[in-house]
């Protein structure tokens, strides 16, 4: 029985796991991705655009999966883990190169002078010990002075006059004297790079707040040359017409602040006699009848005036 037409015909509705193309693909499997460099059909693209996209994006993880079962494995509890290579594609930087710092005081004063940067020995040669010690540090070079057992002390020396002391203030006053030059560095090299712009503000701020401070608020000060005029604050300014929903709305707004800040004084001062108590004035205003009855009363008093006017 002859069934090599069944087979192919089978085989016909699989396609072959092998991609084969032109311009072969480009599979960097240390960021799981391929590129495809293949010009586009035109005729296939514009005929069935949905089948065109399936069948390349079917051959690019078709070669990214076979080159992913040709990776060393390794096993694990959730099954057999393949170990990514370094990935090839140079991918572009998230932000720009940082910019070079620019050179210190010291820098430019040994490039000018031709001085070469050395890197000093941390031990050295003690010819009394013959042996190696440290320059710095516990039981350091630089201490010796300080360790050692006879000084010579001068002879219109003070009396309480201790040539330890004087040896070891002469040591720390050198290491703080070098780190003041290093921060003095620091910080011009920085007002020469970016914080010039910063400093720049704040000159200008401390200006603008002196001109301010005269009694004619520098109407009548001497400008300087290169000077920026001034910009002063705009007050604004509510309408002259309002309608009656927003000056209700306004007056409500100012009573309630004020009503909070009378609770917040109580909250923080107690109830003392120098917070106002808002029940009992009302109750001494209306003799005791309480503010419903001050409000009827308002309300009387207000209807009596349109009837007067209206005669």
């Amino acid at each position: 029985m002859d069934v090599s037409n069944i087979l192919a015909s089978h085989a016909a509705k699989f396609q072959s796991v092998i991609v084969e193309k032109e311009i072969p693909l480009d599979v960097d499997t240390g960021f799981l991705a391929v590129t495809d460099l293949t010009p586009v059909d035109e005729d296939s693209y514009k005929s069935n655009l949905e089948e065109y996209l399936q069948m390349t994006a079917r051959d690019g993880i078709q070669a990214l999966v076979a080159a992913l079962y040709g990776l060393p494995t390794q096993p694990s509890p959730d099954g057999p883990l393949a170990q990514l290579p370094v990935p090839t594609t140079q991918l572009p930087r998230a932000k720009p190169l940082p910019k070079p710092k620019p050179p210190t005081k010291w820098e430019r004063f040994a490039a000018a002078k031709g001085i070469q940067k050395r890197v000093r020995e941390k031990k050295v040669w003690d010819e009394e010990r013959q042996e190696w010690v440290n320059r710095w540090g516990k039981d350091g070079k630089n201490k010796e002075k300080e360790e050692q057992w006879i000084h010579e002390v001068k002879a219109d020396a003070p009396v309480d006059y201790d040539p330890v002391k004087a040896a070891r203030d002469a040591r720390t006053s050198r290491v703080a004297k070098n780190e003041r030059q290093r921060l003095q560095n620091n910080a011009r090299a920085q007002t020469a790079a970016g914080d010039r712009e910063e400093r720049k503000k704040d000159i200008e701020k401390t200006l603008a707040a002196t001109r301010i401070s005269t009694a004619s608020m520098g109407r009548f000060d001497k400008k300087l040359d290169g000077e920026k005029k001034l910009r002063g604050v705009k007050r604004k300014f509510e309408a002259a017409e309002t309608s009656v929903e927003q000056e209700k709305q306004a007056s409500l707004a100012v009573l309630s602040k004020l009503d909070g800040d009378v609770k917040r004084a109580r909250k923080e001062k107690g109830t003392g006699d120098d917070v106002l108590n808002v029940r009992k004035a009302i109750r001494n205003v209306s003799k005791g009848k309480g503010s419903a009855a001050l409000a009827r009363e308002a309300n009387r008093k207000g209807v009596k005036s349109k009837r007067g006017g209206k005669r």
